[in-house]
């Protein structure tokens, strides 16, 4: 067979049925036709659009619309094959840049000229090659970095809700982040999926005024766009931070907002499918789908650059056991948890740490990485708050009349917990140390610390305690 008569017979102008997002061509016995093949679709008009083979049941293969299926005929619609998976041209251009979630470039610059041509699916990592996350990412919130630290390689969620501020959050995580004390490249991926016109232009305008953008990637699905295009953008998102951290050594954070509107996307196919539905009608392969996105993240032996991941997930009816944050639960190390409640007091950024937690903190902070009393501090600001919540509780139903001076000490620390450190302003980049000495100055109000600060040694409160340090020491730098 020649390159014409192959190429022609892997055409067929046989489309069956068009079911929401999916296609319907019926290959007749003349082609051998793959799952994740790319195929081009050409409508009546002329227009072509991209798609991707979803199944392929004997002579029947069901084809998955990246720009949807409007227009489409099925008597005049042509489809051809073309025997490759999807891929994505990547270069260190990109950065700086933004694309729609096809991976075509929107503001004006002109396509890349890509060094690599890559496969959005990516290449599986070999567990034995994996490095265990460490090194601290200081993303200038105090609630994260002191608390929730997190670490280079880890994969660390946002559970939110509708309503709460967790795009101006995770902006701020992308303009603020950085690797402390060293020179290496550092790149932020930001993949928007579902997102609103005005929340997109909110992203581009935040990373532009704030001269952000050089160094982060923009990848934008919007809610009017076809729903099967979530299902490629945080792929062809990670794509390119592979490329950049282990092709260019960038160390390289992925937020990807919101992995519920990938969910519900992913519903939908599965609906149009006619598949049997799982949890809440989600399918039930959900959690492989999942790990298929959430651990591209990491670190590799013998390469420099590394890959961290934060999701953003809005919870519906700010329901925890919903089965999306459930399944990231299994996945990931950890979670930060924005709280409505602190929201409605109007705190910034609204983070419950009682609810929230990194798994990989432990290993990553103290003396050499962040300060020798940020553990302690880390686990008194925590037990002193939980406490303070607990009281509140208390002096609720009963009064405050029976509290000793110490619980009384307790309350008052619980609302200058929230006040001066939970809450900050959306521009304010404070350091790991600058967090620190706030927990130590909110720590002070208590005249008696050994014997109330039962979570710090005695050696590490006569050391950095506000009233017995002495003020020629510079613990911005004695740890490091």
């Amino acid at each position: 067979m020649t390159i014409k008569e192959r190429y022609e017979a892997r055409e067929f102008q046989t489309v069956t049925e068009v079911s929401g997002p999916l296609m319907f061509v019926n290959l007749r016995g003349m082609g051998e036709v793959s799952y994740g093949e790319m195929a081009e679709i050409t409508t009546t008009s002329g227009e072509r659009r991209r798609g991707q083979v979803l199944d392929v049941s004997k002579d029947l293969a069901i084809i998955q619309c990246f720009e949807g299926t409007s227009g489409l005929e099925t008597k005049d619609t042509i489809c051809r094959f073309l025997g490759e998976t999807m891929k994505i041209g990547v270069s260190k251009e990109m950065l700086g840049r933004v694309f729609n979630g096809r991976g075509e470039s929107i503001d004006g610059g002109g396509d890349i000229i890509p060094d690599k041509i890559l496969d959005v699916a990516g290449t599986p990592i070999n567990p034995s090659a994996r490095q265990y996350p460490k090194e601290f990412i200081e993303t200038g919130i105090s609630t994260i970095d002191t608390l929730l630290t997190l670490v280079r390689g880890q994969k660390l969620p946002l559970f939110s809700g509708s309503g709460l501020p967790h795009n101006m959050l995770a902006a701020q995580i992308a303009r603020q982040a950085k690797v402390l004390g060293t020179e290496e490249e550092f790149a932020v991926i930001f993949s928007a999926m579902g997102i609103t016109a005005d929340e997109a232009r909110f992203f581009r305008d935040d990373f532009e005024a704030t001269g952000a953008l050089d160094k982060v990637v923009l990848f934008l699905n919007l809610a009017d766009d076809p729903a099967i295009e979530r299902l490629l953008t945080p792929r062809l998102a990670l794509t390119v931070a592979e490329y950049l951290a282990y092709e260019h050594n960038y160390h390289v954070l992925v937020i990807l907002t919101d992995m519920t509107a990938y969910a519900e996307s992913l519903r939908e196919v599965a609906a149009a499918r006619s598949e049997v539905p799982s949890r809440r009608g989600y399918p039930g392969y959900m959690y492989s789908d999942f790990s298929t996105i959430y651990e591209r993240a990491g670190r590799i032996h013998d390469k420099k650059g590394s890959i961290t991941q934060i999701p953003i997930l809005t919870l519906p009816n700010y329901d925890i056991t919903h089965p999306v944050p459930d399944l990231t639960g299994y996945i990931t190390e950890g979670q930060v948890y924005v709280d409505v409640a602190l929201n409605r007091k109007g705190l910034y950024p609204p983070i419950n740490p009682l609810p929230s937690l990194s798994r990989l903190m432990k290993d990553t902070i103290g003396q050499g990485s962040t300060r020798s009393d940020h553990k302690f501090v880390s686990d008194q600001l925590y037990a002193l708050y939980a406490t303070g919540r607990d009281l509140r509780d208390l002096v609720a139903v009963v009064g405050d009349e029976s509290l000793s001076e110490t619980d009384k000490k307790i309350l008052e620390f619980a609302d200058l917990f929230e006040q001066r450190f939970i809450n900050q302003d959306y521009h304010e980049d404070r350091t790991i140390f600058e967090s620190l000495d706030i927990g130590w100055e909110m720590l002070s109000i208590f005249d008696d610390p050994h014997r109330v600060l039962k979570r710090i040694p005695s050696e590490i409160i006569d050391k950095f305690h506000m009233d017995k340090r002495d003020d020629k020491t510079d613990f911005n730098s004695v740890d490091i």
